[in-house]
């Protein structure tokens, strides 16, 4: 027994010294929103370019532990408490694999247990992936604001033959666009460019040069998606100026005109100032972008200008604005073949608006650029030459509007000094019809005034016989009145005598009918008693009192009248002769 005693008191301290082990030193606590990075001491070596350890191997754990409680030895473990990967809404994280089985040879996009750039991004949310095998990039998510899409150009696969959209697998531009909306994408492997649609401008202003008027960003409701989509907004401008910027590096070349951003200085502070804000969102900071003003998006300057030779000779410059529209389903061909809209405007619409105005221009005098009919109808050759020429790039031309027209002081002091002298002699000439016209008005005028004196008196005539004519009609109704209601008072008195007659002629025959039938009746009863003598006892008695009570007394000897005082009721009658015989 005490044996028994001895060996449960040894496994109660076994398990009291485990239980104190495990808990007083093995125990460790994970908070939410970190993670435990665990180092094995012992276990196997880890294989030449090995990061990460699998279970059993020494070395960092490729797996983390998650918040909670956690029991570890400390002689063969070690652990670091680290933050989890937080991505806020509006970002994406792009994963960097360092471990994994390396790439096939032209590819830089990796699968799942492959080293390298993940295709796949992390979206909005916590995400717990171990540091020292993994690199997190956040980036901004892809937001297209209204008024915009997104062309899509892929950039891993094989490439896709010219002129020809990318398929699922090839390398180039998309046929789909996106829509406005937010879009979790990985930025290594889709490349998306915001293109306006509806309608933007082309603004020339003479030999000033001109600039490219797009459409302005309609505003978002939400402030996070405002900043985001103003980011996006940013990025598009900073590849057009990259555009712009190889253009000049051209133009110093070629020396061809090009587009110049007018936003270049703007934007380069916005840059500095923007890489020098810190980025506290991500581990892995991404570059900061530039910060542009509100309307930095909207204008693009250009030193291009349109200038050519009249029919006789002068030099003429226009200032004008050509407003044109990308074809929503044909934009992402638009990019395709021409690139963003400032290599569309250098690339189509200028040449096509410098091209067209010296073609169409040219054949005109300079007197028709400065007369009104004559500009008139170049401005409308001009749309509807350059809406023609430019329809099967399936861009729209709503209207090219001649602003004003510059012509050399050598033509156009004669013309407008002619002009002025014509437009005078018109003048004069108006002034004499407006004089006469004055007198012939006045003159209508007297005509008139006499005219309605004429009807006022006229007028007051009607009146005076149209009120005579209504006081007679009105004596005459009342006399018909008062005739009609005579007449109605006497036929009504003769109703009335009619009715008295014939209701006293109605109540004497009434009465002459009943007392006639109450005669045959006591005739009747005459003769049912064969006596009118016995009828009329009958009739007698019948209207009797029915309380009346009749007494017959016999006085018997001596005479009735003469005893009735002295006799009392028993002496008279049949009472006394009853009393004689007793």
């Amino acid at each position: 027994m005490n044996r028994i005693g001895l060996i449960v008191g040894l496994v109660a301290a076994l398990v009291g010294s485990w239980l104190l082990w495990q808990w007083g030193f093995c125990r460790f606590y994970v908070v939410p929103g970190f993670m435990a990075v665990v180092t094995a001491k012992s276990g196997e070596i880890l294989p030449p370019g090995q990061i990460l350890a699998k279970p059993g191997q020494r070395g960092i754990q490729e797996q983390v532990l998650g918040e909670g409680r956690h029991f570890l030895n400390p002689w063969q473990y070690d652990y670091k408490i680290m933050p989890v990967i937080a991505i806020p809404p509006g970002k994406v994280g792009v994963v960097t694999s360092k471990v994994g089985a390396d790439l096939p040879p032209g590819e830089f996009l990796a699968e799942a247990g492959q080293k390298g750039i993940w295709r796949g991004v992390l979206g909005p949310g916590k995400h717990r992936l171990n540091p020292f095998g993994y690199q997190i990039d956040i980036v901004d998510a892809i937001s297209i604001p209204v008024g915009y899409v997104g062309v899509v150009t892929s950039l891993s696969g094989k490439q896709t033959t010219p002129d020809a959209f990318a398929g699922p697998g090839e390398k180039g531009v998309r046929r789909d666009v996106l829509q406005p909306g937010l879009y979790y994408v990985n930025p290594k492997e889709l490349q998306v460019d915001l293109l306006e649609i509806g309608v933007n401008q082309v603004s020339l202003l003479g030999k000033t040069g001109g600039e490219v008027i797009t459409k302005g960003k309609m505003a978002s409701q939400n402030v996070a998606m405002e900043n985001l989509q103003k980011r996006a907004l940013a990025e598009q401008m900073e590849k057009r100026m990259d555009y712009v910027a190889q253009q000049r590096v051209q133009e110093s070349v070629s020396d061809k005109p090009q587009l110049e951003s007018s936003m270049m200085r703007g934007t380069a502070r916005a840059k500095q100032a923007a890489a020098a804000a810190p980025n506290q969102q991500s581990p892995q900071p991404s570059p900061a972008k530039p910060q542009l003003p509100p309307d930095a998006s909207h204008v693009l300057s250009l030193n291009q200008f349109v200038e050519f030779p009249s029919r006789d000779g002068f030099e003429i410059s226009l200032d004008m604005t050509v407003e044109f529209e990308f074809l929503p389903e044909q934009i992402a061909w638009i990019y395709q073949s021409y690139g963003d809209l400032p290599a569309v405007v250098d690339k189509i619409i200028m040449p096509q608006i410098l091209s067209v105005s010296r073609l169409k221009g040219s054949a005109y005098r300079a007197k028709d650029f400065i007369v009104g009919e004559g500009r008139e109808k170049f401005q409308n050759d001009l749309t509807e030459a350059l809406a023609k020429a430019i329809e099967e790039k399936h861009i729209i031309v709503h209207d090219a509007l001649i602003r004003h027209v510059n012509v050399s002081d050598q033509i156009l002091d004669p013309i407008q000094q002619a002009s002025i002298a014509i437009e005078q002699d018109l003048t004069n000439k108006e002034k004499q019809n407006t004089a006469r016209k004055q007198a012939e008005l006045n003159t209508e005028l007297g005509l008139v005034e006499q005219r309605r004196q004429q009807v006022a008196q006229e007028t007051e005539k009607l009146k005076a016989e149209i009120l005579a004519d209504q006081e007679k009609q009105v004596a005459q109704l009342r006399a018909e009145a008062l005739r009609q209601t005579a007449e109605i008072d006497q036929q009504t008195a003769l109703i009335r005598a009619d009715k008295t007659r014939k209701l006293g002629q109605a109540q004497a025959n009434t009465v002459a009918l009943v007392e006639g039938e109450k005669a045959k009746g006591f005739e009747l009863k005459a003769a049912a008693f064969g006596d009118p003598a016995a009828f009329t006892l009958w009739e007698f008695a019948n209207n009797l009192n029915k309380d009346l009570r009749v007494s017959i007394l016999h006085a018997g000897a001596g005479t009735l009248w003469t005893d009735l005082e002295k006799a009392t009721l028993g002496e008279l009658g049949g009472a006394a002769v009853l009393n004689n015989k007793k």
